[in-house]
């Protein structure tokens, strides 16, 4: 009789293990990878305006202010998802949006943003991905939260999502404004 149990046991213990890996990996997914840039200046870069390359913006163009910069790209499906609240919630923020157009082709970022709308104050293109690598993109969508001395102060990886805003971005902000940043 004993003999019986064991397949039974066997099973059971798959199962248990299954259901810990999905619910360890709801509770700690990749959005929340730390990342070696906190805390320190944001890379240097100096990109074109989407749709006007004679138009540059630095990160020195960007001191003085807080801002999100937020990787997106026409191709990626997921900034479908993330658009409708950065145009919703963007401007509870109080601070500037800096769209960074990831590998994409200009026409199709210009005409993305024609259909879903722009709640960027500038949109700025690395095409080749060159300045992405700088500050370990991943790929599209990720944000950075970048204080007025151009420190990152906070990574997402992924969509941002309501939740992020309210729990995650506006208290960093506030503890922004009371450090004087």
């Amino acid at each position: 009789m004993n003999a019986r149990l064991i397949p039974l046991l066997g099973f059971a213990l798959v199962a248990a293990l299954l259901g810990f890996g999905i619910h360890y990996m709801r509770n700690n997914s990749l959005n929340e990878v730390p990342s070696p840039l906190i805390g320190k200046p944001a890379p240097v870069f100096d990109l074109p305006v989407l749709g006007n390359d004679e138009k540059r913006i630095s990160n020195a163009d960007l001191r003085g202010q807080p801002y999100l910069l937020n990787v997106f790209a026409s191709w990626c499906f997921a900034c479908r998802d993330e658009h409708p609240i950065l145009m919703a919630e963007g401007k509870s923020l109080g601070i500037p949006i800096i769209g960074f157009n990831y590998k994409d082709d200009p026409a199709d970022a210009t005409r993305w943003l024609a259909q879903f709308g722009d709640p960027y104050s500038v949109v700025i293109a690395d095409r080749e991905g060159r300045v992405a690598i700088d500050f370990g993109v991943y790929g599209a969508p990720e944000s950075f939260l970048v204080d007025g001395d151009g420190i990152i102060r906070y990574k997402r990886i992924g969509a941002i999502t309501p939740e992020i805003v309210a729990f995650e971005l506006k208290p960093r902000l506030k503890a922004m404004q009371g450090a004087g940043k």
